[in-house]
């Protein structure tokens, strides 16, 4: 049944191969059970509600992609994303979190539309290469500055807003001790990465959280709830207990319409289009290049069903509760080990479900042992900055705009307007409006984002 289905000796692959490539995918990704419900816990959302809800969504959008697309990728809440849905939605411009799910769910149905039609793909390619790079690189930044933050490795500073720990004071046992963890965190998950360690990122978060434990049975490390630093050692491994996921599914249909803010709406829920946009495909394209799936043309043979794979788990996380399902590149890790066909990612998407039971454990994980998975994510995510050409400075001005303003104005949805009006003025301007082919789309936008700053 499974060679007929998957098709496994036609790609060249066994059913071993496939499961093991499922767990590696799996043991890579792993890290966003314990990252996610820490980000979106901040915009006020129940934690264990959260990691309830990422791992079903998990789930859902990987079996749907196996089954509907036949591909070894696997899909999860993506990171930026949930940067975004906490830190700029809810707590930067002040939106409940039931606003922002409403957006994501809104963005699946759009996205739905258009993975049937071709549009989907005509709007990628509208959007010039620079921006889509700098928009990828600029979310690394914001995410590693985030991480920095939670292991309060970076602080507020009242001389230079910013500065860093000082390691010295009354918080020093709590504080201080877990930045020193986060460090090492760090360093860990670097060598075990260079030394091509499968699931490097999650057993980095483990040793630095064991080390966590360790510090604080001996006394070196004490837990302060004012400080925001929790204890570290699990009050349970195991919990059957799912009531607290009644706190966000179907939430997103529980939203007050009235004073709705129509037009901050449309702003919140195109950035979240914009960049699972080109998250999405590019993730897409770059696991199928490292898979050989590509044909001649560099096309991608099933793109519409995958593409609709990554919609519809889009919607479905939204009535679980998290933030928008996406494409995860970490499945190049399962292509690495092997998987070809939806089998590998039949293999993690119960792999994710099972997760569902080990909520205790994982929200028993402190934020400085998820810290460094967050810096070494935005170090991945830093990686396209060496497609942008610094040699035109026309392309390379606006991406360092766009790049610098995620982290410094701590918003993704500021980085992308002020790249995208940037990109267009400063070509439009110097006359280079024919050369760079700026699209229709390219001026509308400009024309939205210019109004949302006059207006909004």
């Amino acid at each position: 049944m499974l060679e007929k289905f998957f098709k496994l000796k036609e790609n060249n692959t066994s059913a071993k191969t496939e499961v093991v490539a499922g767990f590696t995918t799996f043991m890579t990704m792993a890290y966003i059970l314990a990252v996610n419900p820490n980000l979106l816990s901040a915009a006020g959302m129940d934690s264990n509600a959260v990691l309830i809800a990422t791992a079903l969504a998990s789930f859902v959008g990987t079996l749907l992609m196996a089954l509907l697309a036949n591909y070894p990728f696997a899909l999860a809440p993506g990171m930026g994303l949930n940067a975004y849905f906490a830190f700029t939605v809810v707590l930067g411009m002040g939106y409940s979190w039931k606003l922002a799910l409403f957006a994501v769910f809104v963005e699946g149905i759009v996205f739905i539309i258009l993975s049937l039609t071709n549009v989907r793909e005509a709007i990628f390619n509208a959007i010039p290469t620079t921006l889509k790079s700098a928009v990828s690189v600029g979310i690394g930044l914001f995410i590693a500055f985030i991480g920095l933050q939670d292991a309060k490795l970076i602080v507020n500073s009242d001389s230079t807003l910013l500065t860093y720990q000082t390691f010295k004071g009354d918080t020093f046992h709590s504080v201080g001790i877990g930045a020193i963890l986060a460090l090492i965190g760090v360093l860990v998950t670097a060598i075990l990465l260079i030394k091509n360690v499968k699931g490097g990122i999650l057993v980095g978060i483990l040793v630095t959280w064991v080390l966590g434990i360790v510090c604080e049975l001996t006394g070196i490390y004490v837990p302060d709830a004012d400080a925001g630093m929790a204890s570290t050692i699990p009050a349970a491994i195991v919990s059957f207990d799912f009531s607290s996921f009644k706190e966000t599914f179907g939430a997103v249909f529980t939203l007050d319409f009235k004073n709705f803010p129509l037009g901050d709406f449309l702003i919140i829920m195109f950035s979240f289009l914009f960049v699972d946009m080109f998250d999405t495909i590019g993730t897409l394209i770059g696991v199928s290049s490292k898979a050989d799936m590509l044909d001649e043309e560099g096309k991608l043979e099933r793109i519409k069903p995958a593409l609709l794979s990554d919609a519809i788990a889009t919607c479905i996380g939204a009535i679980f509760g998290t933030s928008t399902t996406t494409t995860y590149v970490e499945s190049a890790s399962g292509v690495t080990a092997g998987g070809r066909t939806g089998l590998t990612s039949v293999v993690t998407g119960l792999l994710f479900l099972l997760s569902v039971f080990f909520s205790p454990l994982f929200l028993s994980i402190p934020s400085f042992a998820i810290a460094p998975a967050l810096i070494i994510v935005g170090f991945y995510m830093m990686g396209s900055v060496v497609k942008i050409n610094f040699d035109d400075m026309s392309d390379a001005i606006p991406a360092f705009l766009c790049i610098i303003a995620m982290p410094l104005a701590y918003s993704i949805s500021e980085g992308i307007a002020i790249g995208v009006i940037s990109w267009t003025l400063i070509n439009l301007l110097t006359g280079k409006a024919k050369e760079k082919k700026i699209s229709a789309l390219m001026y509308v936008l400009t024309v939205l984002f210019i109004l949302k700053y006059i207006f909004l």
